[in-house]
């Protein structure tokens, strides 16, 4: 007889007690299992060691003060625990922490924005991916970031800033071809080209990439 894969361990912190009741059973649903589920990110290292949990889930605004508890959280957990998946899941893009946490490791990580998350497959999808160490990006999280920061990009086509957000997104090669309405080859010229202009190494994964590219935008190119 095989024996059975273990389940997903996933830690929560979100202050709603509906929207965190909600997920406890759409996680149990998934086939994860929900390792513990806070009203608040307090403590949230201890927590998550404590509970040998794979993925954190956080909202971004918790409390105390509801402004930006939740996500300055993920940011200790990640310097902390690195190896913990990390997926943000709110209804505000906080642009500048959310730079820093998608820059900060070779971890998984992702933001979605509540109110666009439409399935549970579409969101236990992203907690999967997030656990073996991938990027899952909400579109609108990646524009917010690309207006809000410095523009580093100003030499790029606009193909090439097409193909560059859908990179950011976590999008494969492949991907962006179909999405596009291209051949892969065009797609892979593109990112090659896109590297070159911003002096960084394509190091073949999406989300290392995408990490870089993010890396990038952070940096002020002015002198």
């Amino acid at each position: 007889m095989t024996d059975q894969p273990s389940p997903l361990r996933v830690i929560l912190f979100e202050d709603s007690i509906l929207l965190r009741e909600g997920l406890v059973r759409l996680f149990a649903e998934a086939g994860f299992e929900t390792v513990g589920a806070h009203a608040d990110a307090e403590d949230v290292v201890e927590r998550t060691g404590a509970a040998a949990a794979e993925v954190a889930v956080l909202d971004v605004r918790m409390p105390p003060t509801f402004r930006d508890e939740g996500i300055r959280a993920a940011l200790a957990l990640r310097q902390a625990l690195p190896e913990v998946g990390i997926l943000v899941l709110s209804q505000y893009v906080e642009g500048i922490y959310a730079r820093e946490l998608l820059g900060a490791g070779d971890g998984g990580v992702g933001y979605l924005l509540k109110d666009r998350v439409t399935s549970l497959e579409e969101l236990s999808a992203a907690v999967r991916q997030v656990s073996r160490g991938g990027t899952v990006l909400d579109p609108r999280v990646v524009q917010q970031l690309m207006r809000t920061g410095p523009d580093p990009v100003g030499g790029l086509t606009p193909r090439e800033r097409e193909v560059l957000e859908a990179m950011a997104e976590g999008r494969s090669n492949v991907s962006i071809a179909a999405g596009m309405g291209v051949g892969v080859g065009a797609v892979e010229k593109n990112v090659s080209a896109i590297f070159a202009k911003l002096g960084l190494e394509d190091s073949g994964t999406d989300h290392r990439r995408v990490l870089a590219v993010l890396a990038y935008l952070q940096k002020d190119p002015r002198p």
